[in-house]
Order: structure tokens, then sequence, then C-alpha cells
């Protein structure tokens, strides 16, 4: 079995607010998994105390079964929200520089920098000062800054954010290579479009408590059941007398239906039929962002 990063049972406060409860859930190795939650919900809490840059006042943070230690934290790549650039160094320098605090030796710290930022796409950026970088650029050198030591975890928080399409595509094709090569991947992000489409794994946190973790597909199984429903003659209220189903949305023709235990697809058919022709009728997947909206709102127990 490769090896993964646990977060197991971490909790943090700060006073009398709780920042996390138990949180737990791990990362293996070879895995993109995606964090996602409203902005305060813990999940930049949770990165800073896999780091080490906070202490958690309980739980334990593990890499291949052990606690992580600060020779661990040295192979730990992180990509920070707010990003931690030294505005006015170049970005060549400033990369070996951060290459060389993780044991790299200078010829094998530059060879490593030159590689990065050719793949990321900044290398002519070598000799320029990172605030005369536009802030997609700034995001690729910050990239690079996680990546130029070759790390065993990826932490990243807030990745893809104030990227363009082009950038996004480089990122991600970078994140699905360092899985590929057996790295565990964390990231967290508020494009949920881009989480369903990268991820092997989805976390979803709410108010510091771990409340969905699953594949998108595992996810979307245990949600609600959805029918889209077209009916060009059918009057608003057709299905209002169907056991079991709620009205979602009703606008013009098209009727979306959700489906309580006991409800009969087949029944809604031909509740539909009756009032003339129907031109669709289909099971409705759920998106990550509507899984995502349900959990965090209590709509579901997830």
């Amino acid at each position: 079995m490769g090896r993964r990063l646990e977060i197991d049972g971490v909790s943090k406060r700060y006073g009398d607010v709780v920042a996390l409860r138990e949180m737990t859930f791990d990362v293996r190795a070879g895995e993109l998994f995606g964090f996602v939650g409203s902005n305060g919900a813990g999940k930049t809490t949770t990165m800073r105390i896999a780091l080490g840059v906070l202490a958690a006042d309980g739980g334990e943070v593990r890499w291949d079964g052990a606690p992580i230690t600060p020779t661990t934290r040295r192979h730990i790549g992180y990509m920070p929200e707010e990003r931690g650039l030294y505005p006015k160094m170049k970005v060549g320098e400033q990369l070996v520089y951060l290459a060389r605090l993780h044991g790299l030796s200078p010829s094998a710290a530059e060879r490593s920098v030159r590689e990065w930022t050719e793949r990321l796409g900044v290398a002519q950026r070598w000799d320029d000062e990172v605030q005369k970088l536009s802030l997609g650029n700034q995001q690729r050198v910050q990239l690079a800054a996680a990546l130029v030591h070759n790390p065993l975890i990826l932490v990243l928080d807030e990745p893809f954010s104030g990227l363009d399409p082009v950038a996004v595509d480089v990122m991600s094709t970078v994140l699905k290579d360092k899985a590929r090569d057996g790295v565990p991947v964390v990231f967290s992000s508020h494009q949920l479009d881009l989480v369903e489409r990268l991820c092997d794994r989805v976390g979803i946190v709410r108010n510091g408590q771990m409340v969905a973790c699953d594949t998108v597909e595992a996810l979307r199984a245990g949600g609600t059941t959805r029918l889209v429903v077209v009916a060009p003659q059918a009057e608003p209220g057709w299905a209002d007398h169907l056991p079991n189903v709620t009205v979602r949305e009703h606008d013009g023709a098209r009727t979306v239906l959700e489906l309580g235990e006991g409800a009969d697809d087949q029944a809604v058919l031909r509740a539909a039929l009756a009032t003339g022709p129907v031109t669709e009728f289909s099971r409705h997947r759920q998106s990550l962002t509507e899984l995502f909206r349900s959990v965090v709102t209590g709509e579901v127990a997830a």
C-alpha cells in the first residue's frame, strides 16, 4: 500500500471559536483530493496544522503511519492562499533560494528551477522581480516554489484562484502528473466544476467538521434523485398529486422533480403523458456544486 497523509481527529479552537472539530480524512498516494467548504469552514487551518505552521489542540497528523516531524515537513510542497513570495526578489534567484532551504545543492536547485519555470511558462521571467509579474504569473511562480524540491506530498490552498483558462490547464496537468508519480495531492478550491473534473475524492467541510468524503459518484449516489420532465402542454401543478414527489422547479414546459423514498418514476411518466406529448424525461445527475449546496446548508444528511 502506498504512503498516505492522514489527518486524524484534529481539533483547534481560538478562544470561544471552534475552528476544527475532530477533522479526519486521509489523502492516499497518487490521489488528487479536493478539499471544499465555505469561507471560514476550516480548510486553511487544517492545511496549516498539517504543515506545522499551527499547533493542533488535539488529534494527530501522520505521514506513512508516523507523526509528521520537521524532517517530514521539508518534503511537503505547500502553496499558501496568501501568496508568500518576496515581491522585490527576482524570480530565478528566489526559487533557487527556496530550493536550497529544502536541502538541494546549488546545482540541483538551479536545475530544478530551470525545469519548473520552463514547464510552468515563466522561464522568460527569470530576472524579473515578482512584483512586476501579472497575478497569473505570480501564481505560476508560487506553484514552482511548491515543486522545486520534488516534494513527497503536495498541499495547495486555492491554487486555481485568479488563473486564466490556459493557466488552469497548465496547473491541472502538473497536479495530475504529480499524482501519477505517486504523490498525494490535496488542494482547496471554490471552483467546484474543476474539483469535480480533477479529483479522485472530495471532502466537504462545514463548521470545522468533515461532513461528506467520497468520490463524486458515490456522493451523488447518496444524494436525492431528480427527474427533468419537459411536457409542453402540461399545466402548472400537474405533478402535485404524485406521492413522495416534490416539485423543485417549474419553468414553462420544464419541471424538475425530486423523488422521495418509494416514489415511482413510471407513475411520474404516466402523469406527464396524460397532459400530452413528453419531449424529455431524464434523471438529473447532481453536480458537485449542487451537492455542496445541499450539504453545507444542511438540506440533506451526508
